[in-house]
């Protein structure tokens, strides 16, 4: 028998209604559901998502911070993910609440294909020694807190400097990230399906300092510089960490990945084009955060 999960994010209105449906209609197919009801905060739910290890995939109840922070816990299983928008711009989700019967046919018949996404693995050094390693789909950044002044980040690519950085931080985002915070900060936006990284400052001080987009292969090291404390690093905008002056963050691709269904007919460009065009700034400069770390880098927000 097939079976499949659903992730409902409980701090969505709409998302107990979704779930009734669509449990309905699966199970009306003869697929076994199983169910886990979460909060916006993800972190305590690591345990909760074990039984979804093994389901053929799983429809995601929320926005597109919901998918960010599933995906990070489910990469380690590959589950494939199913958004299903209950939030706000949705960019990451390939469904509506409206459209749920339609989902649930193609499903039922697999008229999907499924898209592998990269993501990055984040190591945060202090005196060199590692004090701290995540992962994150859309992006890694460091900047400054939000009434700190400047920061100063040296940016190494392969051991080799590329800049020294001064503004408000540095983002260092996958294809799929380029559409989120980077996008806000001049950063190109680059098609999901290529293997690369992108590196964008934030509100850099200078008129020469310019996103940078190079391979999957390579990696980053950036090193802050400050004369106070109020640093911080975010990953997708939801997990942060204090950072102090001199530390060095580290970033390269991970070798998990996210997995996304995607429908044939739904190609990229027309939904970029269907969500970015006439949204409001708050929408624009994210992409899909639900929760901040702390620092300015993860301010802008959205379901």
């Amino acid at each position: 028998m097939r079976t499949i999960g659903i992730i409902a994010n409980l701090d969505k209105p709409k998302a107990c209604a979704v779930q009734e449906r669509l449990q309905f209609l699966l199970n009306s197919q003869g697929i076994h559901t199983v169910c886990v009801e979460i909060r916006k905060d993800l972190a305590s739910h690591g345990n909760t998502l074990q039984p979804l290890a093994a389901a053929e995939m799983v429809f995601v109840l929320g926005g597109d911070g919901t998918l960010l922070g599933v995906a990070r816990h489910l990469a380690r299983w590959n589950v494939p993910l199913l958004g299903i928008n209950v939030g706000h711009l949705g960019f990451l989700s390939e469904a509506e609440p409206t459209d749920i019967d339609e989902t649930v046919r193609r499903v039922s018949e697999r008229e999907y294909d499924l898209e592998r996404r990269m993501m990055l693995e984040v190591d945060v050094y202090r005196h060199g020694r590692r004090i701290e390693q995540l992962i994150g789909l859309n992006d890694a950044g460091i900047g400054k807190g939000s009434f700190a002044r400047m920061v100063s980040v040296d940016v190494r690519v392969d051991g080799v400097l590329l800049d020294a950085y001064s503004g408000d931080g540095v983002i260092v985002s996958t294809p799929t990230g380029s559409t989120a915070y980077s996008l806000s900060c001049g950063g190109p936006i680059v098609a999901p399906q290529l293997q690369a990284m992108l590196i964008t400052p934030i509100c850099p001080h200078t008129l020469s300092a310019r996103p940078c987009v190079i391979s999957d292969t390579q990696e980053v090291s950036l090193v802050v510089h400050a004369t106070h404390e109020d640093l911080g690093l975010t990953v997708d905008g939801q997990i942060g960490v204090r950072l102090q002056p001199e530390d060095e963050v580290k970033v390269r691709k991970a070798q998990v990945v996210t997995t996304l269904v995607k429908w044939r007919d739904r190609e990229f460009f027309s939904v970029l084009r269907q969500k970015l065009h006439g949204q409001d700034a708050s929408a624009h400069h994210d992409g899909g955060r639900e929760s901040t770390g702390g620092t300015e880098l993860a301010a802008r927000t959205d379901g």
